[in-house]
């Protein structure tokens, strides 16, 4: 028995000492886990106060999403309203035939003016009939651009049916030149041109208004062998001459053989004429020289020269001292040669004289002369003001009233290069009085429906009503509204003089350039055309004008 219950108590003391052992590792682990509790906790403050949290990742990813979606939206909305425009442009909808109750208006010419009138014009008031040698529109101002390859010749014309065909009423387009003007019995002979005629290649057409807005040509001066030998800048065949030209000098001085004395004299460019014309030529041939010519002729290119000359006492002389001073140091730079009160006495074939200003002739060989320098009347122009001896007597154009129309000849409006009225013969001068003349000729159609109501009146209360209506169409003179000029003068530099809050606003350098750019693209008349020029500005940034020649 006692033995039993000794067993007894020493299995129960066993289990008494088995229980304290698990209780005391229980409370030992317990113990240990809140130490390393209170460690991380203590750990994690001390991190919170010497560290700030990280940015939410939330608001991040809902700026870039919605970044994401407005751009997404940008985009289609631009694409769309691109593809809507040029879809328009190139479909033009039904038009209203000829009426034969309506006045004819007779347009010579597709330049400035008659494209500005064109573009203002609503035709349901007339039977409108455009003549011109040219079936397009010629950007003149990119004319340089397009002399030394950085614009295609394309880039800059406007086809004058592209216009026409989203006229209310048709527009006839006739591609011919104007011979004659009969001012008493109102009509206009014009004559084919063309390489290929049909049968009729001549024929007189009757108006009963004509907008004469024919321009002029190049001017001269009689100095010999300027027609012969130099290349003109005024249309667009001119540009394609001069850059053929340039570029065949080029090759012809980089033929094996050719003496450095040769060498010079072909890759001397000599342009005549300081006006915008001529500065931009000559900043445009230097940024060929630069970007293009350098790399593919690395052995001539230091040996083109460029020399601009001009009559006058300096160049640009409608810009400001400073701007024109500007000019100057940039072309220094450039390396471009200005000769100013210098004369132009002869052109040879391979050569130009030229008289300076200490009154000696010296002959100057070069490759290539381009004249930029006057304008001059047509023959046609001539031959209509002789037959208004009594009204029409300056000798530099057609004289006008204040309303555009011709002195002497009522039915005849006249606009552009070919007036000599007192502004400057300018583009910008051209497309305001085209588009005041569309004016006119919306209150002359009122004018005369007024008229044709009255010639039917038989109630003399209503008579006297349409009068009183008459009487109050009037016509404002025209006012030429100054919006400032613009020259690029090579280097990426541009040069404005802008009339701002009734000052002079004057401006020049690469930010006056991205400005001259922009102004340009604005002013060109289509989508069409602004897609094409900034596709060239493009093209020629990545990969330089094209050297080849036909």
């Amino acid at each position: 028995m006692q033995a039993a219950r000794h067993v007894r108590l020493m299995s129960t003391s066993r289990s008494l000492v088995r229980s304290h052992v698990h209780v005391q590792k229980h409370v030992l682990t317990a113990s240990t886990s809140r130490a390393q509790s209170r460690s991380v906790a203590s750990t994690g403050a001390a991190a919170s106060q010497t560290s700030p949290p990280p940015p939410s990742q939330g608001k991040w990813r809902y700026f870039l999403q919605t970044l994401g979606r407005v751009t997404l939206v940008t985009v289609i909305g631009a694409s769309a309203t691109f593809y809507y425009i040029a879809h328009k442009e190139k479909n033009p909808g039904p038009q209203l035939p000829f009426d034969p109750s309506k006045k004819t208006l007779v347009i010579l010419g597709s330049g400035w003016g008659a494209t500005s009138l064109l573009k203002g014009l609503d035709t349901s008031d007339y039977n409108t009939i455009v003549v011109s040698p040219k079936n397009f529109f010629l950007f003149t101002p990119l004319l340089p651009s397009v002399a030394v390859g950085t614009l295609n010749a394309r880039s800059i014309l406007q086809p004058t049916r592209y216009l026409t065909r989203h006229k209310e009423r048709q527009v006839l387009v006739i591609e011919a030149e104007a011979k004659e003007v009969d001012p008493v019995n109102k009509t206009v002979t014009l004559s084919d041109d063309s390489e290929i005629q049909g049968q009729i290649s001549s024929t007189t057409i009757p108006y009963d208004y004509l907008v004469y807005a024919v321009g002029a040509e190049t001017q001269t001066f009689g100095i010999p062998g300027v027609r012969e030998h130099a290349c003109f800048m005024k249309e667009l065949h001119d540009a394609e001459k001069m850059q053929r030209r340039f570029l065949d000098c080029v090759e012809s001085a980089a033929f094996p053989g050719q003496s450095d004395e040769e060498k010079d004299r072909l890759l001397h460019m000599v342009v005549v004429g300081g006006g915008p014309t001529g500065i931009e030529l000559s900043g445009e041939l230097r940024d060929f020289l630069e970007e293009d010519l350098k790399s593919w002729y690395p052995e001539l290119a230091s040996r083109i020269r460029i020399t601009l000359v001009e009559a006058l006492p300096s160049v640009l002389p409608s810009f400001s001292k400073e701007l024109i001073a500007y000019t100057e140091r940039t072309f220094k730079e450039s390396d471009i040669e200005i000769l100013t009160k210098t004369m132009v006495r002869k052109v040879n074939e391979k050569s130009v004289v030229l008289k300076g200003p200490d009154g000696v002739e010296r002959e100057v060989p070069c490759g290539m002369v381009v004249w930029a320098a006057g304008n001059t009347s047509r023959q046609i122009t001539r031959d209509l003001m002789a037959k208004l001896p009594e009204d029409q007597t300056n000798k530099r154009g057609i004289a006008l009233d204040d309303h555009l129309r011709m002195k002497g000849a009522r039915d005849i409006f006249a606009i552009g290069d070919c007036t000599a009225s007192s502004y400057a013969p300018t583009a910008q001068v051209a497309s305001q009085q085209g588009s005041y003349l569309s004016r006119v000729f919306k209150l002359l159609a009122k004018k005369d429906k007024l008229e044709a109501d009255l010639s039917h009146a038989e109630i003399s209360e209503e008579a006297e009503k349409l009068k009183k209506q008459i009487d109050k169409v009037k016509l404002k003179p025209f006012h030429y509204s100054h919006q400032g000029s613009l020259a690029y003068i090579g280097s990426d530099k541009a040069i404005a003089d802008l009339p701002i809050f009734g000052r002079e606003w004057t401006s020049g350098g690469v930010a006056t350039f991205m400005f001259w750019r922009s102004a340009y693209l604005s002013t060109l008349f289509s989508l069409r055309n602004r897609s094409l020029v900034a596709g060239d500005w493009v093209r020629v940034k990545l990969w330089g004008r094209d050297v080849s020649r036909e």
